[in-house]
C-alpha cells in the first residue's frame, strides 16, 4: 500500500467524525444508557442539511449557473444509471425479489448527505480543495435514482396492495422525492444561499461555519449508535448483500470519479463526486419506496445502507476514492 494512502487511511480513521462514530458504536455494543432525543437528532440533521446547502448556494452564485451546468447533469445522469445495473445484479446474483432488489436499488442509486459532508471534512483534512458548489450535486442526485428504481419494481411486476395505479404512484413518489425533509431542505437553503450571496454569507459565519464540525461530530455519535443496533440484522441480510454492500460503493465510486472528470470537475470535486455515487440514502429513499413498494423489506436496504455501506465509506472507502481520484488524474 502507498505510503500516501496509508497516511490517508490513518488520518481518517483518527479524525473527530470517525471517532465520535466508533464512541457512537462502542456506546451501544456495551448497552449504555446513552440515548439522543428524537427532536436532537431530528434538529441536527436539519442544521447539517441548511448549512451545506446555504454554502453551497452561495458558491453557485459566485461561480454561475453556466459552470455548474455540466457536472450537475453528469451526476443526474449517474444517479439514475446506477440502479439500472443495481437492479439487475441484486435480481439474478442474489436472488432477491422485484420489490427488494428495487428497494435496495433505490437507496444505493440514490445519496447520502452524511457521506457527502463526512467527505468533504476529509478533504478539508487532506488539504485537497474541491468545488465551492459541490452541495449542487448532492441536491441533483437525490431524487433520479429513486424514480428509475421504483419505475423499474413496477414495470417488472411490484403490484400496490391498495390498487392505486402506476401513475398515481409515481406522481407520489416524485412528490415525496421532491418535497421530502432532505431535498427540500438542501434546495431551499442552497436559493436562500444563492440569493443573498457573500453578504449573506458573511452574516451568517456564526452560525453555519463555526459550528458545523462539532455538530457534525455530535450527529456521527448518534450515527454509530444507529449502526451498531443494524449489526443484529446482518443476519437477515445475507453474506451476498453484505459483499455486494462494499462492492457496489467501489465501482460506483469509480465511475463517479471518471464522470467528474469528464465533467471537468478538480481533483477533489470528483473525489467528491464518487463518494456520492458510492453513499446509499437513509433519509429519502426509505420514506418513497414505503409509499411506492411496500412489499419490500426495509430491514435489507436499511442494514445494507446504514450497517455495511455507510461505515465502510466513512472509515476506509474515502481515502481509497481519493488515492483512485489522484491516479485517474495523474496528480501525485
Amino acid at each position: 500500500m502507498p505510503v500516501d494512502l496509508s497516511a490517508a487511511l490513518l488520518a481518517n480513521l483518527l479524525s473527530p467524525a470517525v471517532l465520535f462514530f466508533v464512541l457512537g458504536v462502542i456506546a451501544t455494543l456495551g448497552r449504555s444508557d446513552l440515548k439522543f432525543p428524537e427532536p436532537l437528532y431530528t434538529s441536527l440533521t436539519i442544521y447539517l442539511l441548511v448549512a451545506i446547502g446555504f454554502k453551497g448556494g452561495v458558491a453557485l452564485e459566485q461561480a454561475g449557473l453556466s459552470v455548474v451546468a455540466v457536472p450537475a447533469l453528469a451526476a443526474m445522469v449517474l444517479g439514475a444509471a446506477i440502479p439500472l445495473w443495481a437492479y439487475p445484479s441484486l435480481r439474478v446474483l442474489g436472488g432477491f425479489s422485484v420489490a427488494d432488489a428495487a428497494g435496495i436499488a433505490a437507496h444505493y442509486g440514490s445519496v447520502s448527505a452524511v457521506t457527502f459532508i463526512a467527505a468533504t471534512n476529509f478533504l478539508r483534512l487532506a488539504e485537497v480543495s474541491y468545488e465551492g458548489f459541490a452541495p449542487a450535486l448532492l441536491a441533483v442526485m437525490e431524487a433520479p435514482a429513486i424514480v428509475v428504481a421504483i419505475a423499474l419494481g413496477k414495470l417488472n411486476g411490484s403490484g400496490n396492495p391498495g390498487g392505486e395505479s402506476w401513475a398515481k404512484t409515481l406522481r407520489r413518489t416524485l412528490h415525496e422525492s421532491m418535497f421530502g425533509r432532505s431535498v427540500l431542505l438542501l434546495l431551499g437553503s442552497m436559493v436562500v444561499g444563492w440569493a443573498s450571496g457573500p453578504r449573506g454569507a458573511e452574516s451568517t459565519s456564526a452560525f453555519f461555519v463555526a459550528p458545523f464540525q462539532g455538530i457534525l461530530s455530535l450527529f456521527l455519535l448518534e450515527m454509530g449508535m444507529v449502526a451498531a443496533r443494524r449489526l443484529a440484522d446482518l443476519r437477515k441480510a445475507g453474506a451476498f448483500l453484505m459483499a455486494w454492500g462494499i462492492v457496489a460503493p467501489l465501482l460506483h465510486a469509480s465511475l463517479g470519479v471518471m464522470a467528474g472528470r469528464a465533467a471537468g470537475l478538480s481533483l477533489g470535486g470528483a473525489m467528491l463526486l464518487g463518494t456520492l455515487a458510492s453513499s446509499a440514502s437513509y433519509i429519502a429513499a426509505p420514506a418513497a419506496v414505503r409509499l411506492a413498494l411496500p412489499d419490500a423489506n426495509p430491514t435489507l436496504s436499511l442494514t445494507a445502507a446504514i450497517g455495511i455501506t455507510f461505515p465502510f465509506n466513512l472509515a476506509i472507502g474515502m481515502p481509497l476514492y481519493l488515492e483512485f481520484a489522484r491516479r485517474v488524474y495523474g496528480s501525485p
